[in-house]
């Protein structure tokens, strides 16, 4: 009977199989200790035959599972047989078995495949799974329908700059920076409520912990708001919901990263602060005039936000109409209806509420010196009338980083992209 290693316990004293890869091997001379590893957990195999079998070789492995305190998870196999499925070569270029810690992250990222395999980089990824689970569950509780937009297309959602080029037969398009216009178009369409999971593209020159050019986005767009404090609020019941999941399903995980999740009372406690509020604030305690905010200034304002409302969390809205898209939704003395949530000392997430009536919109297309014929398609959702509305992103990788406190955010991307990696 074959059973996966967290299940061992429930089969004491039963004869099973077990399949993985060995993770570590010790031979006293009489008697050795094989560490055996699959995607639930390690297990202890103990034999007396001495073995020959290479670390990170895959195995089928046959005994009776038998209780033992001094094993990892009390339980040790007392193997039968063992039968090689594919035998590792004995030149790894990295330490499976070992700390992470102990590794840099250029090793790390250049044997992606083998780093993977150590656990505690692998639990990495468990979590970011449940974070997306979560996130889905809870719109769909929310009458939200999941979308799948085109990656591939003709002009840019954000002015065109920071665009990547494609050759797409005998013209050019760009990979999307976001599914912006495809979201509006859905819910101009009567969808109303939508939200999509996809790969985002930046090309932009950064070489820092915080940047990727290649990110996964977790996108929101609704129907009927009336500003952006809506989709604040909204956004505090899906942080809400996925924290509370991820305490039931990767609790473990987070402490074995030394790290916390934040408490429903937490979340709801997260200060709202307009723009020039969160510049005082910063120029306050760094002492000196700031004109923008900057990551230091992120930093500042989520250490504020801790020692005065008890949530390392900010939202920071009414930004300037000059720092956001041509799209976002004008207020008065030059301001916006939008809005960052800063957590943990860096930005996460950018939104707002966006332009739905076709006459404001053109006269925002002219503002920032764009050409309304180079955005016709865009245009169109609004000229046959388009509810308000409005949405924001969440970057999947930032938010993984700061919930385990990663140093970088490549360490939560599967496969990094950026100015220099475009391998594995």
């Amino acid at each position: 009977m074959r059973i996966l290693i967290k299940d061992a316990v429930k089969n004491l004293d039963k004869e099973v199989t077990l399949l993985g890869w060995i993770h570590r091997i010790r031979d006293l001379g009489k008697i050795s200790f094989i560490l055996l590893r699959d995607r639930s957990g390690i297990i202890q195999l103990v034999t007396d035959k001495i073995t020959d079998i290479n670390t990170e070789s895959v195995v089928k492995a046959t005994g009776t599972l038998r209780s033992n305190e001094k094993a990892p998870g009390g339980v040790e196999l007392d193997l039968k047989g063992i039968e090689v499925l594919a035998k590792a070569h004995g030149d790894l270029p990295i330490a499976v078995n070992q700390d992470p810690s102990k590794l840099s992250l250029e090793a790390v990222l250049d044997h992606r495949i083998l780093s993977l395999r150590n656990p505690k980089i692998r639990s990495i990824f468990t979590l970011q799974s449940n974070i997306l689970k979560h996130f889905a569950t809870h719109l769909r509780s929310e009458d939200f329908t999941e979308i799948k937009t085109s990656k591939l297309i003709g002009t840019g959602t954000e002015g065109g700059t920071g665009l990547f080029p494609v050759q797409y037969f005998d013209r050019k398009v760009y990979l999307a920076q976001s599914p912006q216009f495809y979201k509006q178009a859905m819910v101009a369409s009567g969808m109303e409520r939508v939200f999509e999971i996809g790969d985002a593209y930046r090309a932009e020159k950064h070489d820092t912990p915080r940047h990727l050019n290649e990110y996964v986005s977790l996108d929101v767009e609704m129907a009927f708001i009336e500003s952006e404090q809506d989709l604040m609020d909204l956004e505090q019941r899906i942080l809400k919901s996925i924290f509370e999941g991820l305490k039931k399903d990767s609790g473990e995980i987070v402490k074995e990263w030394n790290s916390a999740i934040p408490s429903g009372e937490e979340v709801d406690k997260i200060p709202r602060i307009t723009h020039d509020e969160a510049k005082e604030i910063v120029s306050s305690v760094s002492g000196k005039r700031v004109f923008e905010i900057n990551p230091e200034g992120e930093r500042i304002l989520c250490e504020w936000a801790e020692k005065e409302h008890g949530c390392n969390a900010v939202f920071v809205y009414a930004f300037p109409r000059r720092k956001r898209p041509f799209y976002t939704f004008p207020i008065e003395n030059h301001k916006t209806m939008s809005f960052d949530l800063l957590f943990r000392g860096l930005e996460i997430t950018t939104g707002g509420r966006r332009i739905n009536e076709y006459d404001m919109l053109i006269q925002s297309i002219e503002r920032f010196h764009l050409k309304p014929e180079g955005l016709a398609d865009y245009l169109e959702i609004f000229k046959y009338g388009c509810p308000p509305h409005g949405g924001f992103a969440i970057g999947l990788e930032r938010l993984t980083q700061k919930i385990l406190g990663l140093p970088n955010v490549k360490e939560a991307s599967l496969f990094p992209r950026d100015r220099k990696r475009v391998r594995p």
